[in-house]
């Protein structure tokens, strides 16, 4: 059976944000057939693992990651997308310049989350280099803004 809702994850290198956004999401959903997920980023090689700190991050919150390798945004993973969540807005500029014909396809990770003293549509930050806590950090708004993007396609998708 294909997933109703296949989501994408994007970011920059594809080894922090998004993998982590990925195993989140997939943890979130997990027993639901109707989700498949991936991610990819706008400047990712093929074939990296994932950052260290992303990999024992995922590993304490019971979200797997195992086999991890990253990949580029491509036409054929956009295409079997049917919700793209970009990190920050320069990812979804990224997104609509290279690739503007999945346009209705994308979103901010954080367009449907309201964060305190921050609002709705926030950038995720790049937690690279920056420690622990800043990953944490962003596993924290993840976890935020995940049952929000669950709750925005089972309403809006059949």
């Amino acid at each position: 059976m294909i997933a109703d809702k296949r989501v994408l994850f994007v970011c920059t290198g594809n080894t922090c944000r998004s993998p982590m956004a990925e195993a989140l999401f997939r943890k979130s959903v997990s027993g639901r057939p109707d989700y498949s997920v991936k991610s990819a980023g706008v400047a990712a090689s093929k074939g990296a693992a994932c950052s260290r700190d992303t990999a024992h991050l995922c590993k304490e919150l019971d979200a797997d990651l195992t086999g991890f390798r990253s990949q580029p945004v491509s036409s054929r993973l956009l295409e079997e997308a049917t919700h793209v969540f970009a990190m920050t807005q320069g990812h979804l500029a990224a997104l609509e310049q290279r690739f503007p014909q999945y346009a209705d396809k994308y979103y901010l990770v954080c367009e449907f989350v309201e964060l305190p003293g921050i609002g709705y549509g926030a950038d995720l930050p790049d937690p690279i280099g920056m420690g622990r806590k800043a990953y944490q950090e962003v596993a924290d708004v993840l976890q935020k803004a995940i049952p929000s993007l669950i709750a925005y396609m089972d309403q809006t998708t059949d």
